[in-house]
């Protein structure tokens, strides 16, 4: 059950609204179901003589009073406004049922506590089956305003006990840090325009996805204007700095032929000006990486970092895991920029779906995940894709993934757990689909028996705890041709084995074999570093200084949005 709270100024509208056909003809039978006095109340719904007049002065009574006290001035946004929605799938409410939900938020929310013969005048009103609107003018009989402060939260607290009371779809408990909802306005308009998400969403994801691909505030704005959307700033009065900023998507426009704007932190909290900030540098070269001629190296720094994010998760420094979570929500839109191939698709998916994991009432620490950040903004300038590694990396954000769902679950964030478990499921569907034929071909191309039998021994002398299970995995061909690989390169195989084998979730792990393939996957060719690094102090390192321009995030293009779902 889904409350929104809003306020207003106009009661006359919203009641025309309330009772009207609606915007699509999709009100059926609009009729009061409760309100501050049944007797008292014209209902247009049941009364032929009822007007939307009648009803409007009835509930501005108060409003009235109070403006002649006020020398003719309304009180300010007086008009209290709450659709109540069942969940899809939900049971048929009866309105007796709809009238106890309506009473039981006006209660909670401090617009008519039971028994407060003072209380502001509200009604409620059932126009479909599956919602209600409530309506309150707020101005008490005593000429106060109501408690209303934190009613959202309220409303939607009463929600739950509604919900478990009433049999009904259970709902995950916030925060108060998910990004606002599109209103109904904005859904009707994306449908009208034929698209599948509103220029609200639209426009959060691309202000996701360019923010961790730059490296500072200056290329936030720069990015964003070269993909067609337009940006506004606002300077201080005195220091002229920005102090905050909004954006409107291309051709996205009111009645008038005015663009529509919604700023940063209308998008989502972590959008707002201050939050961008706290994890991009004002300085216009503040933080750029060193680049190097190994193409390799992005996806290895950023494995790498992930895997010590899964460690910081395991703390007990919140603040920092909540850093790295927001980290790992940057580095999951670069990720899916710097990957081909089909399996794209679920990783974009999967940054969306993470978005609501990556922030919550924790107060972050960005510093604590300066590696991680600084890593995975690495690949925003990679060239090519490295097979082996590049699916190293998927199966250690899969990990990870599931340990944030994890995190957030021993904490009670029940909308983060459920985000982060959804991100979860895509990453697990885009490694399955890279890693498939890869892990096929490492096993066709799988080292000779002799040698088989030699790692095999390996294994069982360096990990004999796990060694059998280790064996018996599909994946276990797969990791001699790895292992082979690794000796070519100038690895020792048991020493590796054993480097490999005591770090996290082998004991855990479903598919031991592929968890010990990925991890030596990532280890870097030690002959070719060699080579390198006498090559480099032969005078060739000028080439590791240059920076290249960051590539342009992956984001959907304003005639995309009809595609995306």
């Amino acid at each position: 059950m889904v409350p929104d709270v809003s306020t207003g100024s106009d009661s006359g509208g919203l009641i025309v609204y309330l009772f009207g056909p609606g915007r699509r003809d999709e009100h059926t039978d609009p009729h009061i179901v409760a309100a501050w006095d049944m007797a008292g109340a014209p209902d247009p719904g049941r009364d032929p003589a009822a007007t939307y007049s009648q009803l409007a002065k009835r509930l501005d009574t108060h409003v009235g009073l109070r403006t002649r006290e006020l020398g003719g001035k309304k009180p300010p946004q007086h008009v209290w406004h709450c659709p109540v929605r069942t969940a899809p799938g939900d049971r048929y409410l009866t309105d007796a049922e709809w009238a106890e939900v309506a009473r039981r938020i006006v209660h909670a929310t401090g617009i008519a506590p039971e028994g407060d013969e003072k209380a502001c005048r509200w009604i409620a009103v059932r126009h479909a089956e599956d919602h209600i609107h409530i309506m309150a003018t707020t101005v008490r009989a005593d000429g106060r305003r109501p408690r209303t402060h934190r009613d959202g939260q309220r409303a939607q607290a009463e929600c739950r006990k509604i919900e478990a009371e009433f049999g009904l779809r259970r709902l995950k408990s916030g925060d108060l840090t998910a990004p606002r909802t599109p209103t109904g306005a904005e859904r009707a308009k994306a449908e009208r325009q034929g698209q599948t998400v509103t220029a609200r969403h639209w426009l959060r994801e691309q202000a996701y996805a360019v923010a961790a691909a730059v490296h500072n505030e200056t290329d936030y704005f720069t990015v964003l204007q070269s993909l067609g959307i337009k940006v506004k700033t606002r300077l201080g009065p005195e220091t002229g700095d920005v102090i905050g900023y909004s954006l409107a998507a291309p051709g996205d426009t009111n009645a008038a032929g005015e663009s529509v704007w919604y700023g940063g932190s209308k998008l989502a909290p972590d959008l707002s000006i201050n939050r961008l900030r706290e994890r991009l540098p004002a300085q216009e070269m503040a933080d750029r990486p060193r680049y190097t001629t190994d193409p390799a190296a992005p996806w290895r720094h950023t494995t790498t970092a992930i895997h010590t994010a899964h460690i910081v998760l395991d703390s007990d420094d919140d603040a920092a895991a909540q850093g790295h979570l927001a980290a790992f929500g940057d580095a999951l839109y670069n990720i899916a920029s710097a990957t081909t191939g089909p399996h794209r698709a679920e990783l974009q998916a999967a940054a969306m779906a993470f978005n609501r994991a990556r922030r919550s009432a924790i107060r972050a620490d960005h510093q604590a995940a300066t590696a991680l950040r600084k890593a995975a903004k690495e690949l925003a300038y990679a060239s090519g894709e490295p097979g082996g590694l590049a699916i190293a990396l998927l199966f250690a954000t899969v990990h990870l993934a599931r340990a944030a769902a994890k995190w957030h679950e021993q904490r009670g964030h029940e909308q983060q757990a459920a985000a982060a478990e959804e991100a979860f499921r895509h990453l697990q569907a885009g490694y399955r689909q890279a890693a498939t034929p890869v892990l096929a071909d490492l096993a066709q191309r799988a080292p000779r028996a002799a040698t088989a039998r030699r790692f095999e021994q390996e294994v069982r002398t360096v990990l004999p705890d796990h060694a059998d299970r280790i064996l018996a995995d599909p994946a276990w061909t797969a990791l001699t041709t790895t292992l082979a690989q690794a000796e070519t390169a100038g690895h020792n195989p048991r020493r590796l084995l054993a480097e490999v084998g005591s770090q996290r979730e082998l004991g855990s792990a479903e598919h031991p074999a592929e968890v010990l393939n990925w991890r030596i996957a990532t280890q870097p060719n030690r002959r070719t570093q060699a080579a390198r690094s006498r090559s480099t102090t032969s005078g060739t390192s000028a080439m590791s200084a240059t920076p290249h321009p960051p590539a342009t995030p992956v984001t959907m293009k304003p005639e995309e949005r009809s595609r995306h779902r």
